[in-house]
Order: structure tokens, then sequence, then C-alpha cells
């Protein structure tokens, strides 16, 4: 006899991103599908360093329980770089989380009920969709161009039924790479105010700009309505799991409360091991180094795209981030191409898991941040002469539905 699962797990259906991950990640599989940074350019011999010195000053203390809200000199170091960045924020309003999936999970078991409706991206960043559904919210998909999320198309959904929350990337977007323009960045949060609607502002890659000027981040603009996530997943390492949630002191603590129901607290090793490393380490410098590596492999991608795909293609062209979004030719569905890519050792995930309605078949991510130049064009290559014999042979069942 088997166990009944709840209704909740029974709602999260598995990330496509992560089962691709298992064929795609062979050693003979160029895999642009992953959100993966370069594993090269972790500053690995800092990093050691930063935990033998802590080991070695303040050891029982780093392998102790610590506070939930997180190590106070790691908050005070993120407090004062937001500042400089022009949001107002302090200790109170910050807590450290494992990543800002935990910030995505703790913002949402505290902001919304089951029914609630979550406005997202249309596509959105699929991980943060997984979480909505397991919570029984309605994920409300708003549409987005080049310029990221359509306020004023948010604001006639939320005429129609109100929505409770606004989730979006606005910098350099997982899947599309696009980034929500200045205006509508005003836009938005004067929605928000005005109608006390909360906004998760996730920012994962704003420290990834390549090109242009930084817009203003949302939670500068109001921070009485924004939760904003930070993580330093993408400049120093993902397996450290050390990110941040800043907002309003009354969210960030009902965040903080219902985290200890999950698992306490963060690493605390980790925590005073990342401080450590910012007191002793040129942080800024080497996001500069990540940037320069990024920007070459956009460059390399963007420029293998063109050479390598066929007519009727498309794609965004990122100022930053990780991801470059693909729109292949009509009639060719990247669901049934990605098995063929896959024998032709090159990986990418198709685009319709990341919209919560209806869903593009046509759309693939790529991920530019993990391979170099070189490969980058090879990986491109195959894809291209993959996409060019599906349009010698379109699928029937596609191309009529």
């Amino acid at each position: 006899m088997s166990l009944r699962l709840s209704l909740r797990a029974s709602r999260v259906a598995p990330s496509a991103v992560r089962e691709i991950l298992k064929v795609a990640e062979q050693p003979d599989v160029l895999s642009f599908a992953g959100g993966l940074p370069a594993p090269e350019l972790f500053p690995v011999e800092a990093i050691a360093r930063a935990h033998a010195e802590v080991l070695a000053r303040d050891g029982r203390a780093a392998l102790q329980y610590s506070t939930t809200e997180g190590f106070l000199p790691l908050r005070s170091w993120i407090c004062a770089h937001l500042r400089g960045q022009g949001m107002d924020v302090d200790e109170d309003r910050t807590l450290i989380t494992a990543g800002s999936q935990m910030g995505i999970e703790l913002a949402t078991r505290v902001l919304l009920d089951p029914g609630d409706r979550v406005a997202v991206e249309s596509p959105s960043y699929l991980a943060a969709l997984q979480v909505f559904g397991s919570h029984g919210a309605e994920c409300v998909a708003v549409p987005a161009d080049e310029q990221g999320m359509r306020v004023d198309d948010l604001e006639r959904i939320h005429r129609r039924r109100p929505v409770r929350m606004v989730y979006l990337v606005p910098n350099f977007q997982n899947p599309t790479g696009t980034t929500l323009a200045a205006e509508r960045r005003h836009a938005l949060v004067r929605f928000a105010s005005r109608e006390g609607i909360a906004v998760i502002e996730d920012d994962p890659y704003g420290a990834l700009r390549f090109d242009g000027e930084p817009a203003p981040a949302l939670a500068a603009l109001d921070a009485s309505v924004v939760v904003r996530l930070g993580t330093f997943s993408k400049t120093l390492a993902p397996g450290l799991r050390v990110a941040w949630a800043s907002g309003p002191k009354d969210i960030i603590r009902a965040m903080t409360v219902a985290r200890q129901s999950i698992d306490l607290h963060s690493s605390t090793l980790a925590q005073r091991a990342v401080a450590r490393l910012l007191e002793q380490f040129d942080y800024e410098a080497h996001v500069q180094t990540i940037r320069a590596s990024y920007r070459a492999r956009r460059d390399a991608m963007l420029a293998s795209l063109q050479v390598h795909m066929p007519a009727g293609t498309r794609w965004t062209r990122p100022q930053g981030g990780m991801f470059v979004w693909v729109e292949l030719p009509d009639g060719v569905s990247a669901d049934e191409l990605l098995p063929v890519a896959l024998q032709q050792k090159v990986a990418f995930v198709p685009g319709s898991p990341f919209f919560a309605e209806r869903p593009r078949h046509e759309t693939l991510r790529l991920n530019f941040s993990n391979r170099p130049p070189e490969l980058i064009d090879v990986g491109m290559a195959r894809l291209g002469r993959v996409v060019t014999s599906r349009l010698l042979q379109p699928s029937p069942d596609y191309a009529a539905g």
C-alpha cells in the first residue's frame, strides 16, 4: 500500500531544467541548459583562506547554532552595499537566506494565501512558478517585451480581478535576458503602492551588467512595498548558499519566523567565511573580472547564432546576466527538438515550462556563462544544424496544432 502525498506535494511538478540536467550534463554533451556560473571564476583560494581563518580564530562559534536573521557583520556589509545603490535598508530589515530560492519561498509563505493571484512575467523564472503553485496561488501571466513586464497590461489585469503580489526579475531576466525599462519601474512601484500590492524584486544578476546604464532598483523607488532578493551565488559561488532578503520590517520579521520552521538559519560557517572574505577581498574587482568574461561569452553566443541559425530564428540581446532567449522559426517545437539535439551532443532548455499560461513551444533558453567562447561556437553550430534539419522535416502534429 502506497502512502498518500499531501495536496501541496501533489501540486508541485518537477523542474524541467533539473530533469534535463540529468541528461545534459554528461561529459560529451555541450550543455547550455543549466543557469550555471563559470566555475573557473570561483575565487576558490580566497574562499578557502576565509574558511581557514574563521575556523582558526572563531571555530567554535562558527560551528555553533546561530540566529535566524543571520550573522550581523555580514548583514551590515550587505546593507552598506545596498545603500550605495540608493536603497533605504538596515540590518533589522535584512534576512540571510540559503539562496534566493529560499527568499521566494519565505515571501510566498507570508504574503500569499491559497487562491491568491500572483502576477508574473510571461515567460517567468521556472522555480518561482513552482513555489507559487505549491502554495496554491494562481499565477497570472503579464505580457512582456524587450523592455520587460508591460505595466499597463498588469494594471488592466488587476482591474479585472485583483492580484495580491507581483514577482519579477527586473535585470537580465531569467529566462529571456531582458531588463525592465526605467519608466516601467517607476510605473510599477506607483501602481503597487497605490493598490497595496507586494512586489518581489528578485535580482540575482544585477551585478552582471555589461552594457548600458543601470536603472534604479525597485526597492530604491519605494521600500514600503518591495521585498528585494539578492545573492552571492552569481558573484562568489552558488555552493556557499548565502543570499539575502530585504524589505519592510514587518514582512522581514514574518519571513524570519517562517524560516524557523524550515531550517532555523543558514550555515554559520559559510556566513562567517563570506563576511571574512569581504573584509580582505577586492569584491568589486572580482565582479569586474566576471563581467569581462561573461561579456565575451555573450558576444560569442550572439555572433555564433548569427552565423549558424537558419532564417526566421530570433533571439534577445541581453545587456548582462547569463541567458539568451531564442524564438525558433514557425513550425519548430523546441520540446520536440531537444531529443534530437541531445543526440547531436548539444543541450538547451525548451521555453514552454517558463510560461504560467499559454506556453510557446517554439522558444528555448540558452546559458552562455558556463562555456568559453570557442565551445559556444561549436555548440551553436551543432544547434543550428539541428534546427535546419528540423525545418526540412517539420513536425506534422506541431505544425497542425
